[in-house]
Formats: C-alpha cells, structure tokens, sequence
C-alpha cells in the first residue's frame, strides 16, 4: 500500500500537504513525565486494549508498534516520515505507536503527553481532516475520560497546548518567496497573527527544499474552527505571494529561471553522489519547472514524497546492502531510478 507521502500529487501549486494534531492526557493520571516506569507500561497496555478496533472508525488497518523496543535508527526514520516527533525519538521508557498502514494516522502512546493523534493528507482540506481527527478522538473519549478543565479546556503537558489542544498545519513550497530579502519580515509579521512559519529541512538557519509550515501557536481562548480558520488564511496568503513573486520573476527572467531548471534536472539525472541539501536543491527547481510547464515529465512525480524518503535514516533504510557505508552515492541512485524522463 502507498503511503500518504507518495500518492501522486495532484495539486501542481505552492500547497502540498496538510496535518492536524490533537494532544490528550487521561483523569487521574499523572502527565507521563511524572510517571513511573511501572505505571507508564501499564498506562500504554490499557490503551493499546482499549484502541485495538480504532480501524473500524475509518476502516484502516493499524500496526501496533512498540517504540520503546525500537533503536534510534527506526524512530528518526519515523521522525522524518513525521510519524513521531522528536520527543519520540529520544524518550526512555514506555512508549508506543498506533500507526495506520498509509501512515495517515499516527497516535503516539504515553511521549510528552499520553495520547498525541495526527492525521495527514498531501490534499489541503484542514477541515476534512478535522473531521476525521474529531471521530478518532471521539472513539478515544468513549473509552478514555480526558483531563479536562471547564475554564481552560484540555490539560497538556506544555502550556501551550493547553486550551483545544489542537495544532493545525499547512506544508508550502516557497521557493521564490523565501529566496527574497523581506521573507524574513514577513514571517515576523506571520507571528502577530498567531501563527509561526518554520522550515522543514536543513541544519540551523537553512532550509533545503524551501519547505515550510504554517501552523498555530496558541489553542487557548480560540474553537477548533477559529484556528482552522486562521492557519488557512494565513497560508493563502503566503501561497498568493510566492505566487506573484514566481509571476514576476517568470515575465522578467523566464530564461535565467529555466536555465536553473534545466541544470538541476540534469545534475539529478546524471550525478553520482547527491548530498541532502544538494538533492533538495535540485529537487525544489525542478519541482518548480514541472509546476509552471517550464518542462514536462514523463509521468507524474510526487517531488515532496520523494524529499522524505532521501533524508538520511529513510534513505539509509531503502539503499541496498551495497550503497549503505555511501548515502550520497544511495541517494544520488535512488533519485535516478524515481525521476522520469522529459517529454
């Protein structure tokens, strides 16, 4: 089966994916950084019991997968698919993961807090996966009494989650508008509102691929349709402004722009060894290029399916036995046998 992540995009435009996160903690349970060893193993069995039909609320099929027994390697490699965030990957002790087979559906048992839910989608229907979030969580709820208060709404383990407990997400690819010297500005401006915009990729202050997010700060004092609501429009209105700029930049240096294009094609096609950045790079241009019909694949091509699959766990997972000691070499490979050819 497919994951989410490699369904053929079907949104040729600045929007690729879409994510909704609920976190949970249960009555008369202390948060988990509280909990003994003990009590925590018996906390995550009683949930895993009592979640083990979960796939009948959507008919998907869910693998139970036990993190704590897993080693780093497999965790980061669920981190960057973003199955699990990063707390999931270094906590000790009990921790599990409900996963659905396409991987859009993940419910992290007893990490920061005890229950964390995310659904995932390439389409951008935050509502639609609003909906689907809310049946879970119901399910949940039915079997699970929530920490809940009547002034402050969901109790968390960081303040910040306090309220709905919600976080609404918008993945973008902002190629041009990130490459402008007022971006930074604008992402300032973004935070007034209520909203961060953080990059997905990269090592300190670059982003490789010019992947960002939008998402909520805050979930107190506002419903689950205001922050909806609120994220949405405030990446329409990045996604009109990468829009315009690639508009501008299209009518006065369509040349130069294919020329880059052009040359990134041909360094993924023919390269031998690619590093992360590299190959992100390349892959952002040439995305670019199949949007605008700058140049035109061969056969569709899910360009932010394959940005997670070459990070380093991912990629160092696929490579064959005899590209492993070499992940440049591995992903250069790779990208090669996934790229089609130009018409």
């Amino acid at each position: 089966m497919l994951k989410w992540y490699q369904e053929t995009e079907d949104q040729h435009d600045v929007f690729l994916a879409g994510r909704i996160r609920l976190v949970r903690n249960l009555e008369h349970y202390p948060f988990p950084v509280k909990l003994t060893e003990e009590d925590g193993a018996e906390l995550v069995g009683k949930l895993e019991n009592g979640l083990k039909d979960i796939g009948s609320v959507d008919k998907r099929i869910f693998h139970t997968i036990p993190l704590s027994a897993m080693g780093t390697e497999e965790k980061e490699a669920l981190k960057e698919r973003r199955a699990i965030n990063g707390a999931g990957v270094e906590k000790k002790g009990p921790e599990s993961l409900l996963l659905s087979e396409d991987e859009t559906v993940s419910i992290t048992l007893d990490g920061e807090d005890h229950i964390r839910l995310q659904c995932f989608s390439h389409k951008v229907d935050l509502n639609g996966l609003w909906n689907e979030a809310s049946r879970l969580d119901d399910y949940i709820n039915e079997r699970f009494a929530y920490a809940f208060h009547e002034k402050y709404g969901y109790l968390t383990a960081y303040p910040t989650n306090v309220g709905t407990g919600l976080r609404a997400a918008v993945t973008l690819h902002l190629p041009m508008l990130s490459a402008g010297k007022q971006f930074g500005k604008l992402v300032s401006e973004m935070s007034r509102f209520g909203v961060s915009v953080q990059g997905l990729y990269g090592e300190g202050s670059e982003n490789y691929g010019s992947l960002y997010e939008v998402s909520n700060q805050k979930t107190l004092g506002q419903t689950e349709e205001e922050i909806i609501a609120l994220v949405q429009q405030m990446a329409d209105r990045l996604a009109a402004s990468e829009r315009k700029v690639k508009s501008l930049t299209l009518r006065n240096h369509r040349l130069d722009l294919e020329d880059e294009i052009y040359k990134s094609y041909g360094v993924l096609r023919y390269a031998k060894k690619l590093s992360v950045k590299e190959a992100m790079t390349y892959l952002s241009q040439v995305r670019v290029g199949e949007m605008e019909g700058l140049l035109q694949l061969e056969k569709p091509l899910n360009f932010y399916g394959l940005m997670m699959e070459i990070q380093p766990t991912n990629m160092k997972l696929l490579a064959p036995e005899n590209e492993k000691t070499d992940l440049k070499q591995a992903r250069a490979s790779y990208i090669r046998s996934m790229l089609p050819e130009l018409v």
